[in-house]
């Protein structure tokens, strides 16, 4: 049984589902990144939009490059380098923009909103993106990585790079590259078996809150129009090419004016094909209330994958919210006019 709890930056107590008044606006984030929040609340707040509001919260997390997995600077790939993948939608319109594996341009969010607002597309992914982007008259070409993204890098490398996302192949050398098991010369292999390693780990093994984490933000807007945003760097040591849940919609977010919204964070790869964020809006539209549309959610995924690490946030369109989550303890940020700062809420798995 998840149960949910107040974290008000202070020791965690114990406690129930929190229901808002159903005034707006309110801003719900995954994790306790704060100054995220507060920008979307000033946002907000001030009489911005809800897409507005969105893009000003998760830009502020991608500065500030929260927790090195949100924005530039972290989580490099196999080849050390960082990429962006990030969303934005509408629950108005339906709209979505969004942005994968986007190489040199460090503002994904706002690059997202760009494919939103003047391309008929949904997504655009890797280098194309990052040329939209800039022609669209965001910065770069920008370095994505940064030392600590790059020393990483190297120390993984010096571990034979160990742990990462392969499986069923042998490498030729510690670190690739890599052919399926019994497809390359047996002789070959045989001779070099006393410096190999199967690269086959367990996903919990490389697969956690420090390493593989996305901002997912709600908001809720004075007209109560309803958008939803996400902004990730990806899984640290991906496979170069790799899109996560980040930038697809119904999986790491979604919005629908008439019911409410969702945003999720943890193994990707694994949530994406569960598509929780899409399941919990459609549980609230027949009637589930928030949490036991999150807890649904998850325990949908946890039935197949009962190792996978992962959690979310629903709100429905009266402004109450609650969180569920597998794997691991979660914490989410709301703002509404009832408080007085950002109040972060704790659910246990």
């Amino acid at each position: 049984m998840l149960i949910l709890s107040k974290l008000l930056e202070s020791p965690l107590t114990l406690g129930q589902e929190v229901e808002t008044s159903g005034r707006f606006p309110l801003v719900a984030s995954t994790w306790p990144f704060l100054e995220a929040v507060r920008a979307a609340w000033r946002a907000v707040d001030s009489g911005f939009s809800a897409v507005d509001a969105v893009v000003e919260g998760c830009s502020t997390c991608e500065v500030l490059r929260c927790d090195g997995t949100v924005g530039p600077g972290g989580s490099p790939d196999e080849k050390g380098e960082t990429t962006i993948d990030a969303l934005v939608m509408d629950g108005a319109t339906m709209e979505v923009g969004a942005v994968a594996a986007m190489r040199y341009v460090k503002d994904g969010i706002r690059a997202a909103r760009l494919v939103m607002q003047h391309t008929e597309h949904t997504m655009l992914v890797g280098e194309q993106a990052s040329i939209f982007a800039i022609s669209m008259g965001l910065a770069g070409p920008t370095n994505l990585s940064s030392t600590e993204s790059l020393e990483k890098w190297m120390k993984w490398k010096k571990n034979d790079c160990q742990p990462n996302f392969r499986k069923h192949v042998l490498p030729l050398d510690s670190c690739g590259p890599y052919h399926p098991k019994g497809t390359v010369d047996l002789i070959r292999n045989k001779c070099l078996m006393a410096n190999q390693v199967e690269t086959i780990t367990r996903r919990s093994d490389h697969v956690g809150i420090d390493n593989h984490d996305t901002i997912s933000m709600a908001v809720i807007d004075k007209m109560g129009h309803i958008a939803v945003g996400t902004s990730t760097n990806g899984a640290t040591f991906k496979i170069p090419g790799r899109v996560g849940d980040g930038p697809i919609a119904g999986s790491s977010s979604y919005a629908d004016n008439e019911v409410g919204a969702c945003g999720a964070t943890g193994d990707g790869d694994i949530m994406m094909r569960f598509l929780p964020c899409y399941q919990v809006v459609e549980s609230m539209r027949l009637g589930m209330e928030p949490e036991l549309a999150a807890k649904d959610a998850i325990l949908r995924i946890a039935r197949k994958y009962p190792n996978f690490v992962g959690a979310i946030f629903a709100v429905n369109k009266h402004g109450v919210h609650a969180g569920a989550c597998h794997g691991w303890t979660f914490q989410y940020s709301v703002r509404s006019p009832e408080m007085d700062d950002v109040e972060v809420f704790t659910v246990l798995p």
